[in-house]
């Protein structure tokens, strides 16, 4: 992956994307138009997808910090400027924050429904990312076995590894809801004979429940928002070096699946366009003192293509986190035909 922008003269902000062949020439910054999504069963209209009224300034955003704040009012008054990957067309975006959202486990598919004015709920864009990862995954376009990796890794990892980077290793597994009382039955039984409650929920839910290991079962994992009407509930068992430290057995069943970057990249091929992840690092996450924003791309499947403007999604860093465990929160991204390109804060 290589960097292509800069801020301004100074290193505030980069972005990564992957090399590839830029378009020789592009069109007027009103361009936007060409590329507006007609109005749809799941889009109020064209303008409402990247001009909505709901923008906050970023002042009012809780937490940042002044070098965090200084990079994103500069985004949001000078604009970024994005160039379709193969098409003849660049348009500046200014990118104001889209208000806060719910940190239950939904946050990525509440934010990009935000962010594109929706009319689908976000559990409609959960269950659609889902399906389309399916369609991708079931009709073998995609490597199959470096999918199952990926999700081995990040959800059933061996725990007897990994030291060195992290502090704490998540295991998922998926409890059937029909299942529960059975399995705390047999949990129960442990306990009689003096095995502790961590223990016990460990041994009863390894043997008993799904892994999320394979492609499979990570669509039934994705599909889970904590609901009642779910499927599954999910259990989490927690690992440092020296072992167990604890089993979230999630007994209420409100625990979601956080969205990841298999997700985000679904969404990007369902939706036809790129998604860039703003990630406003702190001074307890930031390599270099003076960078702290960083714009993330994720480009649709092979299968898709690009066809409409791109979506932003804001997510603050912190120094560690489990994975999946990021909150994401809107970003409106305006077209903005009378600033010009030459003047963007950010050349995505």
């Amino acid at each position: 992956m290589g960097k292509d922008a800069q801020f301004d003269g100074e290193t505030m902000v980069e972005v990564w994307r992957s090399p590839g062949p830029r378009p020789s020439h592009v069109t007027a910054p009103d361009a936007a138009a060409s590329l507006m999504l007609e109005p749809t069963d799941h889009v109020h209209s064209p303008t409402s997808v990247l001009g909505g009224n709901n923008k906050v300034e970023w002042e009012g955003v809780g937490g940042l910090e002044s070098l965090q704040l200084q990079a994103l009012k500069s985004v949001a008054s000078r604009g970024v400027l994005w160039t379709h990957p193969t098409e003849a067309v660049s348009i500046v975006f200014t990118l104001h924050h889209g208000g806060d959202v719910e940190a239950d486990g939904n946050c990525l598919f509440t934010a990009f429904q935000r962010a594109m004015q929706l009319r689908e709920s976000p559990l409609e864009v959960r269950l659609r990312t889902v399906k389309r990862f399916l369609k991708e995954f079931q009709s073998c376009t995609v490597d199959q076995q470096a999918v199952n990796d990926m999700v081995s890794h990040l959800y059933s990892p061996d725990v007897t590894t990994g030291w060195g980077v992290h502090i704490l290793q998540d295991v998922k597994l998926l409890a059937r809801k029909t299942d529960r009382e059975a399995l705390d039955a047999s949990i129960e039984e442990l306990l009689q004979v003096g095995v502790s409650r961590d223990s016990a929920a460990e041994s009863i839910m390894k043997d008993r429940c799904i892994p999320v290991t394979n492609g499979e079962s990570w669509a039934k994992y994705m599909s889970v928002s904590g609901s009642c009407n779910d499927e599954y509930d999910i259990i989490t068992l927690q690992y440092t070096e020296e072992g167990l430290l604890s089993v979230d057995e999630n007994r209420e069943g409100r625990a979601a699946a956080f969205g990841d970057d298999i997700a985000i990249q679904c969404l990007a091929s369902e939706y036809e366009r790129e998604i860039f992840v703003v990630q406003a690092h702190g001074t307890d996450a930031m390599v270099e003192s003076s960078n702290c924003l960083f714009f993330l791309p994720h480009r649709p499947s092979p299968q898709a293509q690009i066809r409409h403007p791109p979506v932003f999604l804001f997510m603050k860093g912190t120094g560690w986190c489990s994975a999946g465990a990021d909150h994401y929160e809107p970003i409106i991204a305006n077209p903005a035909s009378h600033l010009p390109q030459e003047k963007a804060a950010i050349v995505l």
